[in-house]
């Protein structure tokens, strides 16, 4: 890890599995909105379309599944929680259509990207492989934003305030899923 250590900071190893923790939490959580979402529009026009991110979703789940197993990384207590609040988020915004279904996408997608960005940000060269892997799959969350922005997303009606209650959600569960 770089930067100037404080007291009170977590020691570089604990830091890592907080990473390791709250980022496997959230690919699983963003697995369950995708499995909401298509329960609701799967045979829709966008089923494809979110078909391809929830399995670019458990790619990235699966990849933090490894990390957990090998690092021995307690994952959070919480994944009973987002299984079911991943899956009604999904499902609630895709059945006020598929404009909402998009802004939800664009929503969780920025603010993985901002969560991403600081992680990699942190990361020494120590730990250069997990930081890559982060800067992957960034850009693969960055290319979901952009097919909700070149699906309708802003189009869903309430669009910002949607979009802004989403990534307030998304922030507080980054931050519980460190955590516990």
């Amino acid at each position: 890890m770089s930067g100037t250590k404080l007291p009170g900071d977590l020691m570089p190893g604990e830091a890592v599995k907080r990473m390791i923790r709250v980022d496997h939490a959230g690919e699983y959580g963003a697995k369950r909105i995708y499995q909401g979402q298509l329960a609701v529009l799967g045979r829709g026009e966008k089923g494809d379309l979110l078909r391809h991110m929830k399995a670019q979703e458990q790619h990235h789940l699966d990849v933090f599944s490894g990390l957990i197993a090998d690092r021995r990384v307690r994952p959070t207590a919480l994944i009973p929680f987002w299984h079911v609040a991943g899956f009604l988020l999904g499902a609630a915004t895709a059945a006020l259509g598929e404009k909402a279904a998009m802004a939800c996408t664009v929503a969780v997608e920025e603010a993985i990207d901002e969560h991403y960005s600081r992680q990699a940000a942190e990361l020494g060269e120590d730990e250069a492989p997990l930081r890559d892997t982060i800067e992957k799959f960034r850009a693969e969350e960055l290319e979901h934003r952009d097919i909700g922005l070149e699906n309708g997303a802003e189009q869903a009606p309430g669009y910002k305030v949607l979009r802004q209650a989403i990534k307030a959600g998304c922030r507080v569960a980054i931050a519980v899923s460190e955590r516990i």
